[in-house]
């Protein structure tokens, strides 16, 4: 059973991370601009939480780069074989991503975040304020691999050097 959707994007990303990376991804500021055709009162009251869920898109990634198999994270052998969904990168079928940016201001269209893991130029196909009380329930668990994989994920880019 497929179902084709058609998505078109509501914002684009401008600014922030210019190239996709593996680490390095806090700290660094972007904007996420809503398109004109939305009216302002869309995002009313939006400037009163503190973090977004933003639906995006690996628009840089290739169609080729979709890989409907088993690996190592990294291609690193030390790390157990997982399946495309036990993974969160660009080789997945539809090539979509979920990220919670901190949201630093609203201004007009613009909304300025932070720790955001999108480049530059990327659609955003939606957004919503992030509500705690709709997050995960129960504790929350992921193999070791996934610690040892992201230590760095949210160091600033300027303390990799």
């Amino acid at each position: 059973m497929s179902v084709t959707i058609e998505i078109e994007s509501i914002a684009e990303v401008i600014g922030g991370h210019t190239t996709p990376s593996d680490d390095f991804q806090g700290g660094v500021e972007s904007i996420i601009r809503l398109d004109q055709r939305f009216p302002l009162e869309t995002l009313t009251g939006l400037e009163e939480f503190s973090h977004l869920e933003v639906l995006w898109r690996f628009h840089v990634a290739q169609p080729s780069d979709v890989a409907l198999h088993a690996r190592s994270p990294r291609n690193n052998p030390a790390w157990p074989i997982s399946g495309t969904f036990a993974h969160r990168n660009h080789r997945r079928p539809n090539q979509l991503a979920i990220s919670h940016p901190r949201l630093l201001g609203v201004d007009g269209r613009d909304l300025l975040v932070t720790d955001f893991d999108a480049v530059n130029g990327t659609p955003v196909l939606d957004l919503a304020p992030y509500f705690p009380i709709m997050g995960p329930q129960g504790e929350v668990h992921v193999p070791g691999w996934v610690t040892e994989m992201l230590p760095n994920y949210w160091t600033h880019p300027a303390s990799q050097s």
